[in-house]
């Protein structure tokens, strides 16, 4: 794995089921693993709130691969129908194309993969950890619709945070149900004062340093488990 002893930063172009999706990936020397982002509705990988994240992030020591969901003529689709970003199904099996990817790179097989996930993309994010089971190390949903999922929750077995503003009533109550649902380690995290896109002062920079951790704690846990040590 030395390759990944390197900082770089490039844009990719990644090639699942019969689309070509772009995407931003950005890793910092030694790294401890990658975090994918699952954007939400009608967004893309130049979602400011993301950015910020995927930046603390990077900050504690980890990669993160921001990319599109959708291709440019299936978001100019979205944007009149809406019905695309609601295709969690569909989402979910690019996320996991895309996890494929990146594993498939030179020296990459053993990486450390987390997921990101905003708003609906967190049911795309869900169901991705559920099919790919121990090979995904942990999730952070912001906002998240994990109701989206459906059924699968149950069968989650990473580490799950579940970020919600206090202010965001419905979302909160769909993300208390869906904790309720999961039988991997799960934590709810209430941010106060904020509303579904923790646009507040500092809300936030909340949400990036709770996700960074949760990353870094959980990344060094896989890591340990695989070495043996």
């Amino acid at each position: 794995m030395s390759s990944l002893m390197e900082k770089f930063s490039k844009e990719v172009a990644i090639a699942v089921d019969g689309v070509v999706l772009d995407g931003d990936l950005e890793v910092p020397e030694n790294a401890l693993g990658v975090v994918i982002f699952a954007h939400g509705s009608g967004s893309s990988r130049r979602s400011p709130r993301n950015r910020l994240v995927a930046q603390t992030i990077r900050d504690k020591g980890m990669g993160t691969l921001l990319f599109d969901l959708l291709t440019p003529e299936e978001t100019l689709e979205d944007e009149i129908t809406g019905a695309l970003r609601f295709d969690v199904h569909m989402l979910a099996l690019r996320l996991e194309g895309v996890t494929q990817w990146l594993l498939s790179q030179r020296g990459w097989k053993d990486m450390k993969i987390g997921f990101f996930g905003a708003s609906t993309g967190v049911a795309a994010a869900l169901l991705a950890a559920a099919r790919m089971g121990d090979r995904i190390s942990a999730v952070v949903s912001r906002g998240g619709r994990p109701d989206l999922a459906g059924g699968v929750l149950a069968q989650v077995r990473c580490p799950t945070l579940l970020i919600v503003g206090s202010l965001d009533e419905l979302v909160l109550r769909l993300n208390e149900d869906a904790r309720g649902e999961m039988t991997c380690e799960t934590e709810l995290r209430i941010v106060p004062g904020a509303t579904h896109l923790f646009g507040e002062p500092g809300k936030l920079e909340q949400v990036a340093s709770m996700s960074a951790r949760w990353f870094e704690k959980h990344f060094s846990a896989a890591f340990e488990e695989r070495s043996g040590s």
